[in-house]
């Protein structure tokens, strides 16, 4: 589940965590670089002198994965390539293979985790393979709850509000983006209409990157990023997604390969959004936008990374601290998100965190990392 919002909410994890979150602070002149551990290119000066990434084997060198739900510092979901879930209960040392059964079709690029028992996963893809299944007892069995059968809808992403509540979203069909929602903790679906979304943009669709295409923040407030059209737009409901507003972000775009591929939003009123150009070697300018006013307008990083980023994530019981991942690194902003500094360059696709410093990241070849101190 994201966890946008909820925050500051465990305040005992807060006060055990505060010293290393202070330890942000620091001028980059007395810092280590974040980099840590095989693949990694240091960044000198760059860094934070406590944090670092330290990969875990998931044993699963050919599996990409996209799909990242952080339960906490011990408990972790991935969701990727080849119909692949893995779950950890002891914070990365071994990972058990809970991929449902005759999914190795399949396309999973999202997970959301209530807790080590149960999460919801959501495969993409044209017609019926876009699916949702979901588990309560931590992967051993699975329920399929959804399977698209409209050949013109693509499904992204997934959000949860809470344990009950959650949306998916679709690609536009028929000029508009398709909403589904959930009150039963995606025990099943229901189509929402479609009169309170605004038209999509010739050529305006989700990037199902990262599983952070649909996020929320509280009971009722969610968000969408959009690509491929000629604005980057994020899209905001504020009845769990029964109406729709549009606000253009100065993110780049103008191109199928452009646009804001993820979001995050600490609480009702601050989020961040990534993106850029994922085509390799590409210039990724405008990569990065902050709002303060839940999402109404947008402002770009003045600093922003120094290319196309495809996941981001505020550090648990922080105002200002943040984590954009990518294929060619991972940056920090220790300062809402204005300005931005490489501190890593191993290839992640998707960042998470949960409270307590309980924050993963995953990608390509099977890699996975916890945040370590």
């Amino acid at each position: 589940m994201r966890r946008g919002g909820r925050t500051g909410l465990l305040v005992t994890a807060g006060v055990a965590c505060a010293a290393a979150l202070a330890a942000l602070t620091v001028p980059a002149a007395q810092a280590r670089p974040l980099g840590h551990g095989a693949g990694h290119e240091a960044v000198p000066g760059a860094g934070h002198r406590a944090l670092h990434w330290a990969e875990k084997s998931s044993g699963t060198p050919q599996v990409r994965f996209r799909g990242l739900a952080a339960v906490d510092r011990d408990t972790a979901w991935l969701a990727g390539t080849g119909g692949t879930v893995l779950r950890t209960t002891n914070g990365g040392a071994a990972w058990r293979d809970v991929s449902p059964p005759g999914a190795a079709d399949l396309e999973f690029r999202d997970v959301e985790a209530f807790d080590a028992r149960r999460a919801v996963v959501l495969a993409i893809g044209e017609g019926e393979a876009s699916r949702v299944y979901r588990t309560d007892d931590g992967g051993a069995s699975w329920t399929e709850s959804f399977r698209n059968t409209d050949p013109k809808a693509f499904y992204d992403c997934l959000a949860f509000f809470d344990r009950r509540h959650g949306l998916a979203m679709s690609d536009p069909v028929d000029g508009r983006f398709r909403i589904l929602s959930t009150s039963d903790g995606g025990r099943s679906w229901r189509l929402l209409p479609t009169a309170g979304m605004p038209a999509a943009l010739d050529g305006e669709a989700g990037f199902a990157a990262s599983g952070q295409c649909l996020v929320t923040a509280g009971p009722k407030d969610v968000w969408l990023a959009t690509g491929g059209g000629a604005r980057a737009r994020v899209l905001h409901s504020g009845d769990r997604g029964v109406t729709w507003t549009a606000t253009d972000t100065p993110v780049l775009a103008g191109d199928p390969a452009r646009g804001v591929f993820a979001l995050a939003f600490r609480d009702r009123a601050h989020g961040i959004a990534a993106g850029g150009d994922y085509r390799p070697g590409q210039a990724s300018p405008r990569s990065v936008a902050v709002t303060a006013d839940g999402g109404r307008t947008w402002r770009s990083a003045d600093t922003p990374p120094p290319a196309y980023r495809s996941g981001v994530a505020w550090l648990p019981h922080s105002r200002t601290a943040a984590l954009a991942v990518g294929p060619t690194g991972t940056d920090l902003t220790t300062d809402g998100g204005r300005t931005w500094h490489t501190i890593d360059t191993g290839s992640y696709d998707t960042v998470d965190c949960a409270p307590g410093l309980g924050c993963w990241a995953a990608g390509e070849k099977g890699r996975v990392a916890r945040l370590e101190r």
